[in-house]
């Protein structure tokens, strides 16, 4: 569970928002703790047009490198992705993961904590968005970025 005294502001697109949605609340039922989070997250979120989100936000496809704060800049660099996508051997982290929520939405810079086990805090630290599909899709006059189909999960 992250720690809601400690929550950095996030930001989620429109369309993340409207894609994950559904996804957060089949895992309520599956996954009490990772459905009811990610319900969580993006209800606290502040939600923007693709085409408004600023490049250093960690959208979903976003590949971004990170590092957990106790580990001495040890700096990992994963790709975002809706469940049924992940391939942990390819960089590609779920979205239904502690990692892959905390990720979501935070900015360049920013930290946030959860509790991965009971009483073990862990913090994570955005370092570099490397690749954002809106920020890419403005830079090649794309305009707004649709979310990709729906792999299930």
């Amino acid at each position: 569970m992250l720690q809601p005294a400690k929550l950095p502001p996030i930001t989620i697109t429109t369309g993340d928002r409207e894609r994950l949605a559904p996804i957060a609340s089949a895992f309520v039922g599956r996954s009490p703790d990772i459905g009811l989070t990610l319900v969580d997250e993006l209800d606290r979120a502040r939600i923007v047009d693709p085409s408004g989100v600023p490049p250093g936000v960690v959208t979903m496809n976003s590949s971004v490198e990170f590092h957990f704060d106790r580990n001495d800049g040890d700096r990992r660099i994963v790709t975002l992705v809706y469940p049924g996508e992940q391939d942990i051997a390819e960089g590609r982290i779920s979205v239904h993961t502690p990692v892959g929520i905390a990720l979501l939405g935070l900015s360049e810079g920013q930290s946030i904590e959860w509790v991965a086990q009971p009483g073990k805090l862990k913090r994570l630290t955005v370092t570099k968005v490397i690749h954002q599909p809106e920020a890419a899709a403005r830079k090649h006059g794309e305009g707004a970025v649709e979310p990709r189909a729906q792999a299930g999960y």
